[in-house]
């Protein structure tokens, strides 16, 4: 069993994103996400994940949100940043959560917006006060996931790997976020994490989820940390190679990954989100992947 989910051992779950399959005919022009949504969710279903996602299918992780919130025009902020009038991807998550028993709700963090937007307003001085108000104006986002029965969310900052952002500021707005939510939070950052690693432990969430397949260097560093009681999101499958690993490469991860945590610690997914890979490479790396932790969960 895991820490969080007591019924599971070894739960299997995705980063977010999945290759988006367009549809046809008049309901693909009334909604030409749609299909690419079911077929997201239906995929990750009969791969055998534990705890699917949405499949972010409606456009790249920035995009999603900073074309709905008020105070931002195309990639430049030009006035106060709100919140939206209303959630942007609850609808999507809503109908994954009546197609599976777990869902994540998935989040870009404030952060990570704040350095793809450009301040064209004097009402900032700096990414630290955006992203503050960027945190807020997503906390009802966040709130709205968790209320529609999410069971997971994950915020998404990958720009913390760079060293580029302050990560003293990264946490105050993370903290803002998450603070009307009731579910456990997961923290994703992908890259090399060797210049902050110690900061990310010491961020207010329940998961924190990492690349190990591209970046192996990061389970060494993980030796070296206490991570109490969180879990951790071991990413064992290479999103950015378009051929799919074998089973016995990701269960040998998964084994090494074994080596630094306890079983009940561990949450099984890919590096990153699978949306630029054909979609038949993207259901092989996750079929492969549960099988891989269904050959560990026998040995356990």
């Amino acid at each position: 069993m895991s820490l969080l989910f007591p019924d599971i051992t070894l739960p299997t779950t995705v980063v977010g994103s999945y290759p988006a399959v367009p549809g046809k005919g008049f309901s693909g022009i009334l909604d030409p996400y749609k299909h690419a949504l079911r077929t997201a969710v239906s995929d990750q279903l009969a791969a055998g994940i534990d705890i699917i996602s949405d499949g972010q299918v409606r456009g790249d992780m920035v995009k999603i949100f900073t074309s709905r919130l008020p105070g931002v025009r195309g990639g430049d902020v030009i006035g106060k940043v709100a919140a939206p009038e209303r959630p942007i991807t609850l609808g999507d998550t809503r109908y994954a959560i009546g197609q599976a028993k777990r869902v994540k709700g998935i989040i870009t963090g404030p952060t990570t917006l704040s350095f793809a937007l450009h301040i064209a307003t004097p009402l900032y001085r700096d990414r630290t006060e955006l992203a503050l108000d960027l945190a807020q104006s997503l906390a009802s986002e966040a709130s709205s996931l968790a209320a529609a029965g999410a069971s997971v969310i994950q915020i998404d900052e990958p720009i913390l790997s760079t060293g580029i952002a302050d990560i003293a500021s990264a946490r105050e707005a993370l903290e803002v976020l998450v603070s009307r939510v009731n579910v456990p939070v997961c923290l994703h950052v992908c890259g090399d994490l060797t210049q902050v690693i110690g900061e990310l432990v010491r961020m207010p969430v329940g998961i924190l989820d990492f690349e190990f397949a591209q970046s192996p260097e990061n389970l060494a560093l993980c030796r070296e940390l206490d991570f109490g009681k969180r879990m951790m999101g071991f990413g064992c499958v290479d999103s950015s190679s378009p051929v799919a690993e074998t089973t016995e490469t990701i269960r040998s991860r998964i084994e090494t990954a074994l080596t630094v945590f306890a079983p009940e610690q561990l949450l099984i997914d890919p590096d990153c989100g699978l949306r630029m890979l054909q979609r038949e490479v993207a259901l092989l790396k996750l079929t492969r992947m549960v099988e891989a932790v269904r050959e560990v969960r026998k040995d356990l």
